[in-house]
């Protein structure tokens, strides 16, 4: 038997929270802004930050969640990512 996939506001939260375990939200900015800089991970760090919030209080209000927007979310993290990797953050 095959497991059924979570709904879209479920897989949401779920990539919400891995995404926040990822990521060194809660890095010194002195650890953040050291070495080569490709872009701002302080300042990406933070929009992130904003956007999770943000989908945290859409969701905790009940508003409905599209794969339109978990696909968005998805790809703002990626981009992120790959400019904090560069810079040596993860």
């Amino acid at each position: 038997m095959s497991k059924m996939k979570p709904d879209v506001p479920t897989a949401m939260r779920n990539m919400i929270a891995q995404i926040r375990r990822g990521l060194p939200f809660d890095a010194p900015e002195a650890q953040v802004c050291q070495g080569p800089c490709e872009g701002c991970s302080l300042k990406l760090l933070a929009y992130l930050d904003d956007e999770l919030a943000g989908w945290e209080q859409r969701l905790d209000a009940g508003e409905r969640v599209g794969l339109a927007e978990l696909s968005r979310l998805e790809k703002i993290a990626r981009r992120i990512h790959a400019v904090l990797q560069k810079n040596g953050l993860v």
